[in-house]
């Protein structure tokens, strides 16, 4: 059973819903390994306003995960123009998607016309730590990692971009998912299986269950349900 990641966000008006935000946390998979080796890595999108999870896949920290979390966030910028991607260190998902979905602007200048992300899309990363001990060129706070198009509204406040909201996802998740548990040992025995109950709760948590912040289910706030799925609503 997979969950409908259902890109179809122009049901809702676009222009209410914050931006998205992406997070990657680890659990064990099978027998303990290097974390650089564990197939227990969970890769998680979410739409900020609504609390809807658009995507969460699992497997190793490398580009295979980066680009199947983010082929679908490209079916979301299909589906809009106008989708702020904020992240909160991590270089490689900015990069990601403007592989996937940037595009040629013809400027009508001599020479080889540049690449640059479509028209509504905003990508922001914010550096965490402090720069004073680094040594060279020192990065911003926040910055926008790719070109974005020109015509492009750039009212994004700074205060705007962090994923909190997806940290607390990620602390609800190891609440309610056994296998992210860290109390216990009751790890994942397989990454398929890890995968499954990632699955089932995204259905639930999009679904099913209100979200406590806004107190409606996700897919009502995005305006995909009417009203929520028959099930456990508490």
């Amino acid at each position: 059973m997979k969950p409908q990641n259902d890109p179809n966000v122009q049901a809702a008006d676009h222009r209410t819903h914050r931006p998205s935000g992406f997070t990657i946390q680890y659990i064990i998979v099978g027998k303990r390994t290097a974390p650089s080796d564990s197939k227990g890595w969970t890769a998680v999108i979410m739409d900020r306003a609504s609390r809807f999870i658009v995507d969460q896949r699992c497997g190793k920290k490398n580009a295979t995960l980066f680009k199947s979390v983010m082929k679908t966030v490209c079916q979301y910028v299909n589906h809009t123009n106008d989708l702020s991607f904020l992240s909160d260190g991590e270089r490689r998902y900015g990069n990601i998607l403007f592989n996937l979905c940037s595009k040629i602007l013809q400027t009508g200048k001599k020479g080889r016309p540049p690449r640059v992300l479509p028209k509504g899309i905003r990508v922001r990363v914010k550096n965490k730590g402090d720069q004073k001990h680094k040594k060279g060129r020192k990065r911003q706070k926040y910055q926008a990692p790719q070109r974005e198009h020109p015509d492009t509204n750039q009212n994004l406040a700074e205060p705007e971009i962090h994923a909190n909201h997806l940290e607390a996802q990620n602390a609800a998740t190891r609440r309610r998912d056994s296998t992210f548990r860290r109390k216990t040992n009751t790890y994942a025995k397989t990454k398929e299986g890890l995968q499954r109950t990632l699955d089932v709760h995204q259905i639930i948590h999009n679904y099913v269950r209100p979200h406590w912040t806004t107190r409606k289910v996700p897919a009502v706030s995005l305006g995909i349900l009417s009203k929520p799925s028959a099930g456990v609503t508490g």
